[in-house]
């Protein structure tokens, strides 16, 4: 499980390089971005530019939460492998010996920040909702970057089982309360200073427990009701 924090720190490292620096020039991009407001008053301009401050870093976070999971499970897909099977080992049955590959984890990280930037770009045009735009951006933010996040930490043990994306879509229709609560709740333990690199491990064997459970259940009889 320690192997696990590994991947995490490298990619935190690799983001951390991009987005401080960012981070700490937005002050001076918002500028940039509002020269129209040059000439207004200070109370108004400073409110507009700290706004679109506030906004931008929301979708930053939000694009960079997405973008460290796909980089992650990259890096880590054979620490992850392990613990995933010791999951499955755990929880009884045939571990199922498919696996997608170099490839497909390739692929699906590659559509992960792509919809992560989506997300971002959602975001950062709700955030200019009058009074309440941060607020919304913010758990607009967090739930839909949460949903990307479950759907792919089940990844390995839905590639393994081969299952195909349209049919992972229906496994997840009736289920999404349970997907989204799952998600939400790694994505805020991903918002803690290091959460991501500690939670990560658990997170995968999270998802390895909510994707057999929710096999299971597809493959229930329904039970009549009276």
């Amino acid at each position: 499980m320690m192997l696990g924090l590994v991947p995490g720190l490298i990619a935190l490292a690799l983001l951390a390089a991009a987005i401080i620096p960012l981070l700490l020039n937005l002050g001076g991009m918002t500028a940039w971005a509002t020269p129209f407001a040059d000439g207004w008053d200070p109370f108004w301009r400073d409110a507009l530019r700290t706004a679109l401050g506030v906004v931008s870093a929301i979708a930053v976070l939000a694009l960079a939460s997405v973008t460290f999971t796909a980089l992650t499970l990259l890096i880590g897909d054979p620490f992850y492998q392990r613990i995933w099977r010791a999951i499955e080992t755990d929880l009884g049955g045939d571990v199922p010996e498919g696996d997608g590959g170099f490839l497909v984890a390739l692929g699906e990280s590659i559509r992960l920040i792509a919809l992560g930037a989506l997300v971002a770009l959602l975001a950062l045009v709700i955030g200019f909702i009058p009074l309440v735009g941060a607020l919304l951006a913010a758990v607009t933010g967090v739930l839909l970057t949460g949903r990307l996040l479950a759907r792919e930490l089940t990844g390995h043990a839905l590639n393994a089982r081969d299952i195909p994306s349209g049919e992972r879509s229906r496994l997840f229709a009736g289920r999404r309360a349970r997907l989204l609560g799952f998600g939400a709740a790694a994505q805020l333990c991903f918002m803690v200073p290091l959460g991501a690199v500690f939670i990560m491990p658990t997170a995968v064997a999270g998802a390895t427990v909510l994707a057999r459970d929710l096999l299971h259940d597809r493959s229930s009889p329904a039970v009549p009701h009276a």
